[in-house]
């Protein structure tokens, strides 16, 4: 962490604002579907996740940002000084010190979360019964609109079936009662930190959320590799939950049989290798931000 310095750069109008042109076309093509969709007011039991439980709408995600540390010159720069955390200098407008400062609570709890993940091997053998867990022996779906493929029992079976090995918090919270006694380990919110690996879907649909969570002290290039990784842990995800998804396009995974586990197996280890180099670049920005800070606090703690 000692050598992470976050230095300032200066970018010519033409510069980031074909960065920004290209985010938005980025964005767009990303989001159009869901645009598409909540204009007739139709929803989607799979896409509409990225942008319900992860709170950032299409408009946000679509504005642009370089990150802390870059100042945007040139006439057009001056349509950021309306934003949170942007000021003005004499080359430009960038996001501001004090607006660092104000978030370092938040940049350091995801530092330690990200660092205490990374530093664990990945445990692949949770099979997406998460999901299973939310509707056991619940009498009711969590998706209404959607069938379960083998029915209630049948659901019920499987979770008997297998172990639960969940180790993420935001997905254990959803477990039915039943289901949470046959956790193989009682998950909390304050124990987040000793629990997450990198192996699992959720921890890694999650660096979307904390690198979005820290805009715009990080850059949209990274909030968008985030997002993408997130929609395709949120594929496999569903294919491999309750649901019948089948009129939505979807073949499942089915991990009530050994080949489905194997296939499960397969994929979520492609998605942990895919989020080991996100979950580094955005724990290294985090660290820049923390040492940044620190030196800009330095001169008033001496002084």
């Amino acid at each position: 962490m000692a050598d992470a310095v976050v230095d300032e750069r200066v970018w010519d109008e033409r510069v980031w604002t074909a960065r920004a042109a290209a985010h938005h076309e980025r964005v767009d093509d990303f989001t159009a579907g869901h645009r598409e969709r909540a204009a007739r007011g139709e929803s989607h039991p799979v896409w509409d996740f990225l942008f319900t439980y992860y709170s950032l709408r299409p408009r946000q995600l679509r504005i642009w940002h370089p990150g802390y540390g870059t100042v945007l010159a040139g006439p057009a720069a001056r349509a950021y000084r309306q934003r949170s955390g942007y000021r003005s200098t004499g080359d430009g407008v960038t996001v501001s010190d004090e607006y660092l400062a104000s978030r370092i609570p938040t940049v350091r709890f995801v530092a330690d979360l990200l660092r205490a993940t990374a530093a664990r091997a990945p445990r692949l053998g949770c099979f997406g019964l998460h999901e299973w867990a939310m509707v056991y022996r619940a009498g009711s779906t969590r998706h209404s609109a959607v069938p379960l493929r083998l029915g209630a029992a049948g659901t019920d079976a499987v979770v008997e079936s297998m172990p639960l090995r969940c180790s993420h918090f935001d997905a254990y919270r959803f477990f039915t009662a039943p289901a949470m006694r046959c956790n193989e380990q009682r998950l909390t919110r304050e124990r987040q930190p000793d629990t997450e690996q990198p192996g699992c879907l959720h921890a890694n649909m999650d660096l979307y959320k904390w690198s979005y969570k820290l805009g715009p002290l990080v850059d949209s290039d990274l909030v968008m590799d985030c997002l993408e990784l997130a929609a395709a842990a949120r594929l496999l995800d569903m294919q491999a939950s309750p649901y019948d998804l089948a009129r939505y396009g979807f073949e499942p995974v089915a991990v009530e049989e050994p080949a489905g586990r194997a296939d499960y197996v397969r994929r979520q280890g492609l998605l942990a290798e895919r989020a080991a180099p996100l979950r580094a670049a955005l724990l290294a920005r985090c660290e820049q931000l923390l040492v940044a800070s620190a030196r800009r606090a330095a001169p008033s703690a001496t002084g």
